[in-house]
């Protein structure tokens, strides 16, 4: 939703402890999204068979008829009738100043929801934003079924403690994260990136316009610059297509440099579009810019 006005304008500073305003917006979208979501449809854009493991509620139908028409497999959700969809509410002023409120919804039974009803062993699993039970929850069940995972809290590394953090990157193949969430998860474990790595094999940190950083347990470090956007009219989403675009990379074994560098490009067609999900790419297309941009993409090994 868009505010056209100021909210500072509407706010007075002596009235906070009786605050009560409503916002006429002049524009209202609704858009599709969710961390694991929009890293799914990245991953079936460039042609990855993938599944989106998930809590849903009793509005997902046509979403998730979205995503099945798009390539993304519906075999790990789980729907809990009583719960709509977790869903956010972000309210936008001319400042652009944000006030967003988020219902977890069916969300909140996500610790319920295995990977084990797949029936299948994932080459790779991707543990996204989610409740906190499912954060615990799903990078154990990675360990005990001998299941690779990228390990990528997001949000929540707010949500969870220093130790829920440290046990669940323990063991991942790579952990992602911005620069800041990367802050988070080494004051709460009192750890810095270096020992991180004693506990994981990588460690990918975004950092926006400035491109990526990798650290390897191995001792190699990469910086990747970021793909160069025709216009920018929309972040959101970003790091996911970015994760996407990673795991495609991963998943084809092109080395860490190349994988981030399938992962820039894919953020670039995010950032050119509105909304998480609305850009589109043929894997020739994808091929030929990311060739003009990077050099020839590697062969899938």
């Amino acid at each position: 939703m868009n505010f056209p006005g100021k909210f500072q304008d509407h706010i007075l500073a002596d009235k906070l402890h009786v605050l009560n305003v409503s916002f006429l917006v002049n524009d209202l979208k609704r858009l599709k999204g969710g961390c694991a979501a929009n890293i799914a449809y990245a991953c079936a854009l460039h042609g990855l068979n993938n599944t989106l493991v998930a809590a849903v509620g009793s509005d997902f139908e046509e979403y998730g008829a979205w995503l099945a028409s798009h390539g993304v497999g519906l075999e790990g959700v789980s729907t809990f009738g009583e719960f709509l969809t977790a869903s956010c509410f972000i309210t936008t002023d001319g400042d652009n100043n944000q006030i967003t409120g988020f219902y977890p919804g069916a969300m909140a039974r996500a610790g319920e929801v295995t990977l084990a009803q797949l029936g299948t062993k994932p080459t790779l699993a991707t543990i996204s934003p989610n409740d906190p039970s499912a954060m615990k929850a799903l990078p154990q069940e990675c360990r005990e079924q001998g299941i690779p995972f990228l390990y990528d809290p997001g949000q929540q590394v707010i949500a969870l403690s220093g130790d829920d953090l440290l046990q669940g990157l323990t063991g991942a193949e790579v952990v992602v994260a911005n620069d800041y969430e990367a802050a988070v998860i080494c004051e709460k474990t009192g750890l810095s990136e270096e020992a991180l790595l004693e506990h994981c094999k990588a460690l990918v940190v975004t950092l926006g316009e400035r491109g990526s950083r990798i650290m390897l347990a191995s001792g190699e470090r990469y910086q990747v610059p970021p793909a160069p956007v025709a216009e920018a009219l929309d972040p959101t989403g970003a790091g996911d297509a970015f994760r996407g675009g990673l795991v495609k990379g991963l998943v084809h074994g092109y080395g860490w440099e190349s994988a981030a560098r399938v992962g820039a490009l894919t953020a670039s067609y995010c950032v050119e579009s509105r909304g998480t999900s609305t850009y589109h790419f043929s894997p020739d297309a994808f091929a030929e810019r990311f060739e003009r941009v990077f050099g020839e993409l590697p062969a899938a090994v």
